[in-house]
């Protein structure tokens, strides 16, 4: 068998997987069809294009996926490099300016010494090969035919959307104001309040408004749309019941104009910056399928967004994903054939940060099994092994998309006195100390 990895896509996983592998000294060739060709949700020609949010979310250890971030730092993450070189303010989230992130990623993998490029589509699977499958979410439909005869599964998918941007110059500061909520730390998102009349006529336009077909997929799926929570559409979400979208996106808890300290709102939508210059915002949770028309006019009855000028509308697409419990081990290996391995939203782990922590744990077994190294199992007390080792359960019967979260980590066996917090810092305590003990197995090749 070739020695060498072939990695196919150059997304988040993906990346990550060739950078982990030529990392610990593997050879790699990475396959990315774009610039060539391009899926409906794609727009650049850059590796790691973030698709949906320009947000990492949590950065906070008490949250789980801030425990993640960690634990990818310390394990050389070259997406967490991207996302720290290219960080922009966003209260306790972690948000990237998404060109220079995307840029950033681009430019380490095309100048690693032991990766090289080939802008190519891959249809299919190399024989005799180590392979790294991270073809995404988006995976062509050549691909995805291929994929479906080679694993014997039916094709899963679930459909998810992408917010709109506005250009923060065209925004009415008469109405709209910088805060963060509870004014936990710098006041990093523009926020649009509402009163109660202007929240009821906002509703009744979302959820009469006109949804958009999407291009480039079958009509019977679109019958059954299935949509993934973390990223569901406003407009679905608000179908939901006249108060939903109040406890969500457009919650107006803890969020104060301060010009007006004491005045409290009935709803309020949050804009969350894009780029380092501040020029570009997105509508925080308005992921949106409706026509571009519909959204211009329902969008701009947001207070303050009365004349924005919108320089993305939002997109919706299918992901596609496998049956990641019968087919992978905790390795993200195939059990049928430990040289292929998959890593990304394909895998069922949901989430920009997911995806790279499935890209990193292939990309490191796939250069341990080329180099004749034992395998690393990242142990399920910790957050990239506690994924892992979800996706590859054997005993869930009912799969679905999974964010990181504390509830698939190994629980503590003493309680913790304090409550949640506690509990959660403990946690992440014992998932840092854990983690220490396999970093001397990940060296990298000089």
């Amino acid at each position: 068998m070739n020695k060498s990895i072939t990695v196919i896509g150059a997304g988040l996983a993906g990346c990550e997987a060739a950078w982990q592998a030529a990392r610990l000294g593997a050879e790699v060739t990475l396959y990315e069809m774009k610039p060539k060709k391009k899926t409906p949700a794609h727009k650049s020609d850059t590796f790691a294009e973030l698709v949906c949010s320009n947000s990492l979310r949590s950065a906070v250890l008490s949250n789980a996926v801030g425990l993640l971030k960690e634990e990818l730092r310390r394990t050389s993450s070259l997406i967490m490099e991207a996302a720290d070189a290219c960080e922009v303010p966003a209260g306790s989230a972690l948000a990237v300016d998404r060109e220079k992130f995307s840029g950033y990623i681009t430019e380490k993998i095309k100048n690693h010494p032991r990766i090289k490029v080939i802008e190519q589509e891959l249809s299919s699977i190399p024989e005799d090969s180590i392979t790294v499958v991270a073809t995404g979410p988006l995976t062509s439909n050549s691909m995805a035919v291929y994929l479906k005869e080679y694993l014997n599964e039916k094709e899963f998918y679930f459909f998810d959307a992408a917010a709109p941007i506005v250009d923060a110059s065209t925004i009415n500061f008469d109405r709209a104001f910088y805060a963060s909520r509870w004014d936990k730390g710098e006041a990093a998102y523009i926020n649009c309040p509402m009163e109660k009349e202007e929240y009821d006529a906002f509703y009744e336009a979302l959820i009469n408004a006109k949804e958009a077909q999407i291009h480039d997929f079958d009509r019977e799926e679109q019958k059954d749309l299935t949509v993934f929570e973390g990223c569901m559409p406003v407009e679905v979400m608000a179908k939901r019941g006249h108060d939903t979208l109040l406890f969500g996106p457009m919650k107006p808890v803890g969020l104060r104009d301060p010009r007006y300290p004491d005045k409290e709102f009935y709803a309020v939508v949050q804009l969350r910056q894009e780029t380092l210059d501040k020029t570009m915002y997105n509508i925080v949770g308005f992921q949106t399928h409706l026509t571009f028309g519909e959204q211009k006019r329902v969008f701009s009855m947001i207070p303050g967004l009365e004349n924005a000028e919108f320089l993305r509308y939002g997109v919706m697409h299918r992901n596609t994903y496998i049956n990641s419990p019968k087919l992978l081990d905790e390795t993200y290996a195939l059990r049928r054939s430990p040289n292929v391995f998959f890593a990304g939203q394909m895998t069922g782990v949901e989430g920009y940060v997911e995806s790279t922590a499935s890209g990193l744990v292939a990309g490191i077994n796939a250069a341990m099994y080329a180099l004749g190294r034992e395998k690393i199992d990242f142990p399920d007390t910790t957050a990239i092994g506690a994924l892992a080792h979800y996706v590859s359960d054997e005993n869930v019967t009912k799969f679905q998309p999974m964010n990181v979260n504390f509830g698939i980590i190994r629980p503590l066996e003493k309680r913790v006195k304090g409550g949640k917090a506690a509990k959660n810092e403990a946690l992440a305590n014992r998932a840092l100390e854990e983690l220490a003990l396999l970093i001397p197995k990940l060296e990298e090749t000089k």
